[in-house]
């Protein structure tokens, strides 16, 4: 009988590493995650293993040392991580957008300088755009790069949310560059920063204050990040060209959307797993609670959820490899994985009753974990918006 999230239409090589990637979630993620998450600790064992099968390579291409493999596998290895733990396939997916903007807007030399240091792990990718006062209105970003004489850039400002703010060695961040056009989008200009993992100061004129604490997302670090002063040459610009960060973080968030929902059905599929082996557990008035149609209708919706959510990813994915546009199917695989992944998720712990509440199960490490994808890489708000504004130049009178 197939299971949920299966996937037709797979090459044996997606089929070597999607089983691979299985077996480690089952063996070496799953049984640590909910004690590494209630002690916030970073999973360094975790991620070491995954740099040595070449996980963080994945999407690299092979002449610099990555496994050339497609956004669709990627979603795939993200949902069998998010099975396990989500905090691990946040700490890849930052990672992973460094690469892929390095791959579309890089020049030559910073591909070269670059691409295989993160196919081996040697750096660890994270990007930034958000800052205190603003969070997916970009345009409004006010952390400024100010041309000098000697063709360097001084930032001074202040980044917000950086997700592997802390461990992370490359940072992908936006920020205005005044006077390359008349919007202020077309003031936004990407750099590339190498910087030394931990927290102080990192770099002259670069700070990573301690680590935001937060409800769940636990393991994984996030941070600010604060510039006073900090020079960087011209050359550390994606792309040598100034003024075109925009553009270039929102291709970036489009891929970053597919694997936010990947993320998503991923863990609405272990919600799923916990509440269906649960409910054949547990017994009230002499029978499992499972054949109780109050319960069996509940584990149906919550599958019926967690597979369409996995259909909308796999679509997306594959609009963006086949070099199609896929914002819409993006946005609105993001909204809907995020939205039925915090169904599935409260219903497995309904399921699961007072002890859903207890910290000895695994499923109150998912409540509290679900509600970040509802805000992470755009909220479902901003979702619904770029939806309803494709859907009407689609169907424009």
């Amino acid at each position: 009988m197939p299971r949920l999230c299966e996937t037709a239409d797979l090459t044996d090589a997606q089929h070597d590493i999607l089983a691979t990637v299985r077996d480690f979630v089952d063996e070496q993620i799953i049984p640590v995650a909910t004690e590494l998450e209630h002690r916030d600790e970073y999973p360094s064992e975790i991620v070491a293993t995954m740099k040595d099968v070449g996980v963080f390579g994945l999407t690299i291409p092979e002449e610099y040392g990555g496994l050339g493999e497609s956004l669709l596998t990627y979603a795939l290895v993200v949902e069998e991580l998010s099975r396990g733990w989500m905090s691990v396939s946040g700490i890849v997916n930052t990672h992973f957008i460094v690469a892929y903007l390095l791959l579309q807007h890089g020049t030559d030399e910073q591909r070269q300088k670059y691409l295989p240091r993160l196919a081996a792990g040697e750096l660890t990718g994270a990007f930034s755009m958000s800052e205190p006062a603003l969070g997916s209105d970009v345009a409004a970003i006010g952390t400024t790069a100010r041309a000098n004489a000697d063709g360097t850039y001084t930032i001074n400002g202040q980044k917000m949310w950086l997700t592997n703010g802390a461990s992370s060695s490359l940072v992908a961040v936006l920020v205005r560059t005044p006077g390359h056009g008349e919007k202020a989008h077309q003031n936004l200009t990407t750099f590339l920063i190498e910087k030394t993992p931990g927290f102080g100061a990192v770099a002259p004129g670069l700070t990573i204050p301690a680590k935001i604490e937060k409800m769940g997302y636990k393991g994984v670090d996030t941070t600010e990040l604060i510039f006073d002063g900090y020079s960087i040459s011209a050359g550390e610009i994606l792309g040598g060209q100034p003024g075109r960060g925009f553009y270039q973080m929102m291709d970036g968030v489009e891929v970053g959307r597919v694997n936010v929902a990947a993320r998503g059905v991923g863990m609405a599929h272990r919600a799923f797993e916990l509440g269906a082996s649960y409910a054949q557990q547990r017994e009230t008035f002499g029978k499992p609670i499972a054949q109780h149609q109050a319960v069996l209708f509940r584990l149906a919706e919550m599958g019926t959820k967690v597979e369409a959510a996995h259909q909308m990813v796999v679509r997306a994915a594959r609009l963006k490899d086949a070099g199609r546009r896929n914002d819409l199917e993006a946005g609105m695989a993001k909204y809907l994985a995020s939205e039925y992944c915090h169904d599935v998720v409260e219903d497995a712990f309904r399921i699961h009753g007072g002890y859903g509440y207890a910290k000895g199960y695994e499923i109150e490490r998912l409540y509290r974990e679900a509600p970040m994808l509802l805000i992470g890489e755009g909220t479902a708000d901003i979702q619904r918006m770029i939806i309803g504004r494709r859907l009407l130049e689609n169907y424009a009178p």
